[in-house]
């Protein structure tokens, strides 16, 4: 049975984060593992509050999935801080991590920010070039790229330029490849 390992946030209404990752991996026939980096108290109408994981827990948590059962593919969700980013990316290193998949996620549905600003540098330079695959939605990806995506001729450039910036592999959802 393959494994995979998911990092994120969990969400108390069961729709996004660790929980909507673990229902599809399981769905999908994948043993499923997780990190939590924060706790959220959220529903479908947004969300009231976030208790972040400290650094050090995460850095517990990553240790005690990767010394038992390493994972053999890797997604990261909600990560608020720079802090978590950087011990997400120092472990995946440690522990040579393979098939990472990194949807930064910056913003709920609800509209809700997700990502702290001086964490997106973190995102760029720590995490993204780790990554196989990065799944920024068309949002997401504007803020990464520095600049609006307004057009569909501009969307199926998008991943391209996203890749050569960050080394990661880019697929806007929404956009057509």
């Amino acid at each position: 049975m393959k494994t995979a390992l998911t990092i994120a946030g969990s969400d108390s209404s069961g729709g996004a984060g660790i929980q909507a990752d673990i229902k599809t991996m399981t769905m999908n026939g994948v043993f499923a593992m997780s990190a939590v980096t924060a706790l959220t108290a959220q529903n479908t109408t947004g969300v009231t509050d976030i208790l972040e994981a400290t650094p050090t827990f995460l850095e517990e948590q990553l240790d005690a999935v990767f010394t038992d059962i390493a994972p053999d593919a890797v997604k990261i969700g909600m990560v608020s801080s720079s802090e978590l980013i950087r011990v997400i990316a120092r472990k995946l290193k440690q522990y040579h991590a393979r098939h990472i998949v990194v949807d930064p996620v910056m913003v709920a549905t609800s509209g809700a920010k997700l990502l702290r600003d001086d964490a997106v540098d973190a995102l760029v330079t720590e995490l993204l070039p780790l990554a196989e695959v990065a799944t920024p939605n068309i949002p997401e990806a504007e803020i990464l790229a520095g600049h609006p995506i307004s057009s569909p001729p501009r969307w199926r450039r998008r991943p391209e330029r996203s890749a050569s910036a960050t080394g990661a592999a880019s697929c806007a959802r929404g956009a057509t490849t």
